[in-house]
């Protein structure tokens, strides 16, 4: 199972409606396109705006495309801008403030998928934003465990051969193996358990000219944004041409597949839930197509000689 949603077709609803002002999502990957593992949205929060202080009964990340919000997480305020990523724990008090002008906009991640609306309820709002000040993003002070912040070419094959900045994440031990199994791609890790994510990851994807992932499948749900470039795409066998703005999901054992036609680079924000497990979290199919002509030929009858 897949669902492709272009971003002619993104529409901005109202959210948390009594609670917040000048804030709306559009819900990206839901109950509705068949995913059971995460909700994936696009927010929006205008100037002078804000959500309300608030827990949840999942875990939620997050990834500033543009502007400047603020983020109040367990008693302490950070200026966030873009390439900012975080995540917010289960349970952990936060709220959200606009920007001093313009409109900020980032992606948000939740999982385990937040109930349907007139369900049990698992998001609990506390009271209007409070009053804290705001500190400077420090990535590197042990009390911004939960945040990291991405520049733009953090991601740049011959950077990434020299070594990674003394701020940067580690990539995961699972991760490798991905890197591994590719050609022409190039990854990095944002959220995972590094930042305390227990539920889900999410990380940078770029293709080369000419980069490829064969087709295969995962025993996880995934969800692509792209934010610059183009790709094509195929899931259960459709093919797709995938530009800036577009989402695509697929779903556990969903055969996908992607191959960078273009002449540029492209480059997606992708999540994964559950996480990645530390083995056989890729099956490509080429693998056991190549076994079964193996042993199809191994029990194919041979010509006896006389």
């Amino acid at each position: 199972m897949h669902h492709v949603l272009a971003a002619k077709d993104i529409r901005f609803k109202p959210a948390y409606t009594g609670h917040s002002a000048s804030f709306s999502r559009c819900s990206l990957v839901d109950g509705a396109v068949g995913s059971v593992h995460m909700g994936v949205g696009l927010c929006s929060l205008k100037a002078g705006g804000r959500i309300d202080s608030h827990l949840h009964s999942f875990e939620e990340s997050f990834f500033v495309l543009e502007g400047t919000p603020a983020l109040i997480l367990d008693g302490r305020g950070y200026p966030l801008a873009p390439g900012a990523c975080g995540l917010i724990p289960v349970g952990v008090q936060h709220a959200w403030v606009g920007p001093a002008k313009g409109t900020a906009r980032w992606i948000d991640m939740m999982a385990p998928q937040p109930r349907a609306e007139g369900a049990e309820q698992d998001t609990y709002f506390l009271g209007p934003p409070p009053q804290v000040e705001m500190s400077e993003l420090d990535i590197r002070d042990p009390r911004s465990r939960h945040f990291f912040r991405m520049a733009d070419d953090d991601i740049v094959v011959d950077k990434l051969k020299i070594g990674a900045r003394v701020d940067a994440p580690k990539v995961s031990a699972s991760m490798n193996t991905a890197l591994l199994a590719y050609s022409g791609i190039a990854l990095k890790m944002l959220v995972d358990k590094r930042l305390d994510a227990q539920l889900h990851t999410m990380f940078m994807v770029e293709y080369q000219p000419g980069g490829v992932a064969h087709p295969h499948d995962h025993p996880m749900e995934e969800s692509y944004i792209i934010l610059d470039g183009e790709v094509e795409a195929v899931g259960d066998g459709k093919r797709y041409t995938l530009r800036k703005g577009d989402v695509f999901w697929t779903g556990v054992g969903c055969v996908h597949a992607f191959y960078n036609t273009s002449k540029q680079t492209v480059r997606w924000l992708e999540t994964q839930s559950p996480p990645l497990p530390d083995r056989h979290g890729y099956r490509f199919c080429r693998d056991w197509e190549y076994l079964k002509e193996k042993l199809s030929a191994k029990s194919s009858p041979g010509t006896r000689k006389n």
